[in-house]
């Protein structure tokens, strides 16, 4: 077998065989084929396309290029959930224990966030005590007793896609479907989970723009798994406008616990998370023969009596966390930042929040990375006093921005007034756009 041939045959928009892509994987980790070999094949790949057996191929022998997790000792259903990435988006940190408060274990695995998209880790990251770097024994046992785990990507686990991705953003192919698929879904299968719903982004503050991008991408990644023996359902969401109320680490755990405690609740927040546990729970073992309504009851009341917030508490503590710290977030931001107050201009309904405008943003706060080596601040980020659909008077605060310095500050300033419209009316929709 020879990786100039392979190359060739892709570059001709042949099928590549399991023995061509798992020859590919092993030579690129073992140094026989050289970077630039690999990024001709990948170009080759983003030009030419791959079909659902070579993508689910691919995905296979990247999962099986390092760790792969056995939950069989669980006894249940394990579930998992990934999200394509967005803005403000913590529904990780309110599905896992609202699930887990069911009886259903929830297998996480999360990452750290890049550019405008927030990663979950870095979210738990600011409470204090929260350990996310956890051994694999460590991550069964907290799903044995806890119902719930989310750790920080093992570095054993799928090592090849971490070689990939990293040629990818240098050469051109990060646009990619069956990349993009693989790379997501060999992490997810690596990790053990039974059952996986992933919550695809769809809009400005995500990388599937359209619609049809989002759907595609969906239906890749539930082939991917249903040929590998995983149950898989796909919600499509919109990713328009910002989630929930606020953007940042340290505020969207604290719009989280919010959320769970029942002092704040955003609609759109809510609507998203009553959805993706609705399809988690119907994946599960819990499931019987019952109507969505009565689903959604269930999950509605876990967190109206505050069981899922009680979960949330027992995760936090199993991980390390400071409880005292989580219930000190009921109320109000605690921060050393200093702030900013963006108000209206003008009377008038909020028509749009650009969320792609608004992950500039923080980024400019402080609260994202340009690169991976970059730190961040975990307290930076923006509070909405308002969201779309609001009414605003001349004067009235609209956002507002926290800043570890006045030059962040001053960026952040510069870039809101860009991304918020204000008019005399509005066009609603549902955060709910398909579910495959």
């Amino acid at each position: 077998m020879n990786i100039v041939e392979i190359i060739e045959k892709k570059k001709k928009g042949n099928e590549l065989t399991s023995e061509e892509i798992r020859y590919t994987i092993e030579g690129m980790l073992s140094g026989n084929i050289k970077d630039y070999q690999m990024s001709a094949l990948l170009m080759a790949i983003c030009l030419k396309g791959m079909n659902a057996k070579e993508t689910t191929e691919l995905t296979l022998a990247m999962r099986d290029s390092g760790d792969v997790l056995d939950l069989s000792c669980i006894g249940k259903t394990v579930v998992d959930k990934h999200s394509t990435g967005g803005v403000g988006d913590k529904t990780t940190l309110i599905i896992g224990p609202l699930m887990a408060s069911l009886g259903v274990p929830i297998a996480k695995m999360s990452g750290r966030g890049l550019g405008i998209t927030g990663g979950t880790i870095d979210k738990l990251d600011s409470i204090p005590g929260f350990n996310s770097d956890i051994s694999d024994e460590e991550f069964i046992d907290l799903i044995k007793t806890v119902g719930v785990v989310d750790a920080a990507q093992n570095k054993n686990l799928a090592p090849a896609d971490k070689y990939l991705y990293a040629l990818r953003d240098v050469t051109g192919t990060v646009d990619s479907i069956p990349l993009i698929a693989s790379s997501i879904m060999s992490k997810k299968l690596a990790s053990g989970a039974d059952a996986i719903v992933l919550d695809v982004k769809c809009g400005t503050g995500a990388f599937m723009t359209v619609y049809q991008s989002a759907k595609a991408l969906a239906e890749a990644m539930i082939s991917i798994a249903k040929l590998a023996g995983k149950t898989c359902v796909a919600v499509i969401t919109d990713m328009n406008q910002p989630l929930g109320y606020a953007v940042g680490n340290y505020l969207e755990v604290r719009e989280a616990v919010r959320f769970l405690a029942g002092k704040e609740q955003n609609p759109r927040l809510y609507r998203i998370v009553v959805e993706l546990c609705k399809q988690m729970y119907k994946l599960s073992d819990m499931y019987t023969e019952m109507s969505d309504d009565e689903v959604e009851e269930i999950i509605k009341d876990a967190i109206s009596s505050g069981k899922a917030y009680k979960k949330f508490k027992e995760f936090i503590s199993g991980q390390g966390g400071d409880v005292g710290f989580v219930e000190s977030l009921e109320s109000a931001v605690d921060v050393d930042n200093i702030s900013y107050e963006y108000r209206a201009s003008k009377s008038g309904v909020i028509s749009s929040i650009d969320a792609e405008l608004i992950g500039r943003v923080s980024l400019a706060l402080g609260a994202g990375r340009v690169n991976k080596e970059a730190e961040i601040d975990l307290y930076a980020g923006i509070i909405f006093d308002k969201v779309v659909g609001d009414f605003v008077n001349e004067g009235d605060v609209i956002a507002t921005l926290y800043a570890a310095s006045g030059g962040k500050l001053e960026a952040g300033k510069a870039l809101i007034e860009e991304s918020v419209s204000v008019s005399d009316s509005f066009s609603d929709s549902d955060i709910i756009i398909d579910v495959l």
